[in-house]
């Protein structure tokens, strides 16, 4: 079963996540979700929130550049799903998903749960 990390080359955190990943000889799909041509729609980031256990997408949203992107503190989650759809920045990275399973690697070693 293939891994896919998604990715932002320019998060230092991200690079170190792939590093690590590779070290243990997990070459996973790329998915650079920052790029226009790869960006994650509403539907996969609902399906990453219930591969990560159901979770709420605050549990993978960036606060801290939530308020810079116009989401108001007290958003609904459809709102969220909308609002990371529309600014991926708002997306915590890394993640990395297989199979039915995504985990998100704050820390990195967390994604190794699923090496």
């Amino acid at each position: 079963m293939t891994h896919t990390y998604l990715h932002n080359p320019g998060c230092s955190t991200s690079r170190k996540g792939l590093e690590l990943l590779e070290s243990k000889g997990i070459k996973p799909d790329v998915r650079k979700y920052m790029n226009a041509s790869e960006q994650l729609s509403v539907a996969e980031l609902k399906d990453i929130a219930k591969k990560m256990g159901g979770v709420s997408p605050r549990a993978f949203l960036r606060e801290k550049n939530a308020a810079e992107a116009g989401l108001a503190e007290d958003a609904g989650d459809e709102a969220v799903y909308a609002a990371m759809a529309e600014n991926p920045k708002i997306i915590q990275r890394p993640i990395l998903i297989k199979g039915s399973k995504a985990v998100l690697g704050r820390p990195i070693d967390l994604m190794l749960a699923l090496a």
